[in-house]
């Protein structure tokens, strides 16, 4: 496994075993040049979201990604870790379901679209 892989992994775990709700992982190779990958996960509280979004952020750190970031610190409802390669999405449940972002980069995206 490549390293971007052996991270998601990583990450994915991390979020499961601090109760992260309904987890999913997106393969952006061919959708998108904004990065590989994207995990998307909901948590159960405001502090819940912010605690996940900072042991994703611990991880991506002590995983050699030093240049990551949390976006959305003031919202209550949604982080962004910005792991470059990597981009984990963590939300509260209503604005997940309101932003669907699983419908949108998971359906096939036409090549002449694919360029941000």
């Amino acid at each position: 496994m490549d390293k971007i892989s052996d991270l998601k992994n990583i990450i994915i775990s991390t979020l499961d075993s601090n109760k992260a709700i309904d987890i999913v992982s997106i393969d952006l190779k061919n959708k998108s040049s904004i990065a590989d990958h994207m995990i998307i996960a909901s948590g159960t509280s405001s502090r819940h979201i912010q605690a996940l979004s900072e042991q994703v952020l611990e991880k991506f750190q002590n995983n050699g990604i030093i240049n990551c970031k949390i976006e959305g610190k003031d919202s209550n409802d949604w982080k962004l870790i910005d792991g470059i390669d990597l981009i984990v999405h963590i939300f509260n449940p209503e604005k997940r379901k309101f932003y669907e972002l699983e419908k949108i980069w998971s359906e096939l995206i036409p090549k002449e679209k694919i360029i941000i």
